[in-house]
């Protein structure tokens, strides 16, 4: 089973799946948005493709902490996820700063402009998945609870 990543914005989704023992993060695709239903028909499609038994969604906060209009929309969002699929866990998680970190990566590896533009917010959910990751295995290994 894996955990799928998503960092949510007005035009796209970036999707992130996790390695099969939730090691890894890997970017998956970056779905164009149309309307709430298409996208949850085409997270459903990725989910069946991926065996995803939880979702971990990306929360906007502003630098100093507090959370504006576009961290209400994705806890909307999120919680539409919960709807759709009732046995997952579904996971706001703090993404201050991955899309500035998506775009300096690909940067430092010389990726054009149009294909940063391709692929950020792809990368932006791997890195929004692996902080959470990551943040499981720490617990994990300081013998706290998931």
């Amino acid at each position: 089973m894996r955990i799928a990543g998503l960092d949510v914005g007005d035009r796209t989704i970036g999707v992130a799946v996790s390695d099969l023992m939730g090691w890894t993060a890997q970017g998956l695709e970056v779905i164009r948005r149309k309307d709430l239903t298409g996208d949850l028909k085409r997270l459903q499609v990725i989910a069946a493709q991926h065996e995803v038994t939880e979702w971990v969604v990306g929360l906007p906060r502003n630098m100093n902490g507090s959370y504006g209009p576009r961290a209400e929309l994705c806890r909307e969002f999120a919680a539409r996820l919960g709807e759709i699929f009732p046995g997952a866990t579904v996971t706001l998680w703090d993404e201050r700063l991955t899309t500035a970190g998506a775009q300096r990566a690909l940067l430092e590896a010389d990726v054009s402009r149009a294909k940063r533009k391709q692929v950020v917010d792809k990368i932006a959910a791997q890195l929004i998945l692996q902080g959470y990751l990551d943040f499981r295995a720490h617990k994990k290994r300081q013998g706290g609870a998931e």
